[in-house]
């Protein structure tokens, strides 16, 4: 019995002390030191454009195109760079609609049309074209102790008596209709949003006074009682809530991969701290479905949990961290967006595009923490812009002066340089000791001041190894580390940094982790045949960085690099293959493992362009 069926590993897997030596000089431009034994071939075909871990929009938010930002255009170009810009995200909805009031009738969900109703209220009508179930017990069911999708489950009739057609469970169950998430904002709220009625007390005054010349054109009075409503409706800095950074272990904000269910499985390796997706600050305030839904957590991430955004604008920058205090309570921190590279926010202000005007950045950050209640404000940049001209030390210390902010963060690349050199951590040492200064200067007048906390500094950039962890946060100034790229490849590495060791995963132990993974994918997006979907297309996003994971028990030295491409290698067992492939069928074929059979309309094409060896399928 191979271990993909039993689980087990085999003694095989022990890492020989004596790694021998290659016929070729494989260690050479960027490949990865595999030893002799697990390579297949010494080719490298394996070129990919890394942006998409950059935090920036979902596909959700601005349609498939503007989520997709390769790489490779023109004559002559590496045609696996890059992104497959031509996917389309097509989901498969149910032929039959089943009424609210009959998919669990213990929901008490009544049907809200009567009569009028058209969705279908037939049980065994509905069972009667329903696609076939999965085998086993239901994930969802054994977490919470019901299904929340009732008879629409794909994995039914573990929980549904076929005789007296009713929905079973577990003894002494508690329903939670939020199945443990929070930060959820009601639909009413929405539409006051939508609609513009939405009335904001405290952004409206906070801009208010923010415009110095329209103040100065009020009479006496007129600004006197701006006043008075501005010092009653802000929170100061020192009743915000509390930050904590210092060696703590934080999971950057990441497109599309970033998810719910991801941040919840990081949590149970070891993060501290955690970011939604980016969410744009306008379509927060207009009430917008799929940008409210990046600000829920589970609420095992807070506290902890920050919302980031992205806006250009005062009253955008405003009135969204009003909304966010106002609606989204289970929030740590609002982190402002200031160091996404992708064109379309950076043409209209957002993102790295702030960078270019430190007036306009804190600015920004001054409306949004008068408007934030008691959520502090932080900020996410790069160096700069160009790659000759790092402006980050200068912007840093006006943002320190100003005093609106408790946290910075500073990707050690610039905007031109994307993910072609590796992060300048010099750079960043040098806005760590401004930033030490700064701290310095704030003991000796804490006794005076309002500020809550010194100001945390966190670099960001390359960090794979507990070695990288240690090397970065000993350097001055440098608080933590904020992992992105090595934390999606390598979910463990907060147990590495924790261990202060590397930790030689077995294929087994790393498939546990895709099994809760995925279970947390089902909780959240749904048991029934849209959730699978859901759940099965991220988990092949998910995996589609997982791939890249080399184990170090076959590599011949440590430690392993980020930029290092592996040549075509073989694990130590059937199951590490399997793992390591970059063939997106395999990743679907892991996917089943746990989500059941996809069914024959279930497509996925990845969003990284690799053509490496596919492992065959049975």
């Amino acid at each position: 019995m191979s271990e993909l069926e039993s689980g087990k590993r085999p003694i095989e897997e022990s890492v020989e002390s004596e790694p021998k030596k290659s016929k070729v000089d494989h260690f050479a431009n960027g490949v990865a030191p595999i030893k002799t034994e697990f390579i297949i071939s010494y080719t490298n075909d394996n070129a990919i454009d890394d942006d998409a871990a950059e935090a920036a929009p979902t596909s959700e938010q601005l349609g498939d195109s503007r989520d997709q930002k390769g790489q490779g255009k023109g004559k002559g170009k590496n045609k696996n760079r890059g992104q497959n810009k031509a996917r389309k995200l097509v989901q498969t909805k149910e032929d039959l609609k089943v009424c609210p009031s009959i998919i669990d009738p213990e929901a008490g969900k009544p049907c809200l049309k009567g009569s009028e109703c058209n969705w279908c209220h037939d049980v065994d009508a509905y069972l009667a074209q329903k696609e076939e179930c999965f085998e086993g017990p239901c994930p969802v069911k054994e977490e919470l102790g019901y299904c929340p999708q009732g008879i629409r489950c794909r994995w039914l009739y573990s929980h549904f008596d076929k005789d007296t057609k009713k929905l079973t469970y577990e003894e002494g169950y508690v329903r939670d209709e939020n199945k443990g998430e929070v930060n959820f904002i009601s639909l009413d709220d929405k539409r006051m949003l939508y609609k513009k009625k939405f009335d904001f007390p405290v952004s409206e005054v906070a801009l208010e006074m923010y415009d110095k010349e329209r103040l100065e054109r009020f009479d006496v009075e007129k600004r006197k009682e701006l006043e008075a409503a501005y010092n009653e409706a802000k929170i100061k800095a020192g009743e915000k809530k509390k930050l904590d950074y210092k060696n703590k272990k934080v999971v950057s904000p990441l497109t599309t991969v970033g998810n719910l269910p991801y941040r919840r499985l990081m949590k149970t390796l070891g993060a501290d701290i955690t970011f939604s997706e980016m969410a744009l600050a306008n379509s927060l305030i207009t009430g917008q479905n799929s940008e409210w839904a990046l600000l829920k957590a589970h609420k095992s991430e807070y506290p902890g949990f920050g919302a980031q955004i992205a806006a250009s604008k005062p009253w955008q920058a405003a009135k969204s961290a009003e909304v966010i205090y106002r609606f989204a309570s289970n929030v740590s921190e609002i982190n402002l967006n200031c160091g996404c590279p992708i064109d379309l926010l950076f043409k209209k202000g957002e993102g790295s595009a702030l960078m270019l005007s430190s007036n306009r950045m804190k600015n920004l950050l001054k409306v949004m923490n008068d408007s934030s209640g008691d959520i502090p404000i932080t900020v996410k940049m790069r160096m700069g812009v160009k790659d000759n001209k790092p402006v980050a030390t200068e912007i840093v210390s006006k943002l320190l002066d100003a005093g609106d902010i408790g946290a910075i963060t500073v990707h050690g690349r610039s905007r031109q340089q994307r993910y072609t050199k590796e992060a300048n951590w010099d750079y960043i040492e040098q806005v760590g000791k401004i930033v030490k200064a700064y701290n310095e200067q704030y003991e000796e007048k804490k006794d005076v001041s309002d500020r809550p906390n010194p100001v945390y500094l966190i670099g960001n950039g390359d960090c794979y190894t507990y070695e990288d962890y240690y090397e970065h946060v000993g350097r001055e100034g440098i608080d933590t580390v904020m992992v992105a790229r090595g934390a999606l490849i390598k979910p463990w590495i907060f147990e590495e940094i924790e261990a202060r060791q590397y930790l030689d995963k077995s294929a087994s132990e790393r498939l546990r982790i895709i099994e809760n993974y995925s279970r947390f994918a089902l909780q959240h997006w749904g048991s029934d045949d849209f959730g699978v979907n859901t759940a099965r297309r991220y988990l092949c996003e998910f995996l589609s960085f997982t791939y890249r994971y080399i184990p170090v028990g076959i590599l011949e030295k440590l430690p392993p690099k980020l930029n290092q491409r592996p040549p075509k290698w073989r694990g130590r067992n059937e199951l590490e293959t399997l793992l390591g492939s970059s063939d997106y069928k395999d990743w679907i074929k892991i996917s089943e493992m746990f989500l059941g059979k996809a069914n024959e309309n279930f497509t996925f094409i990845p969003k990284h362009k690799s053509n490496a060896y596919e492992t065959p399928r049975n």
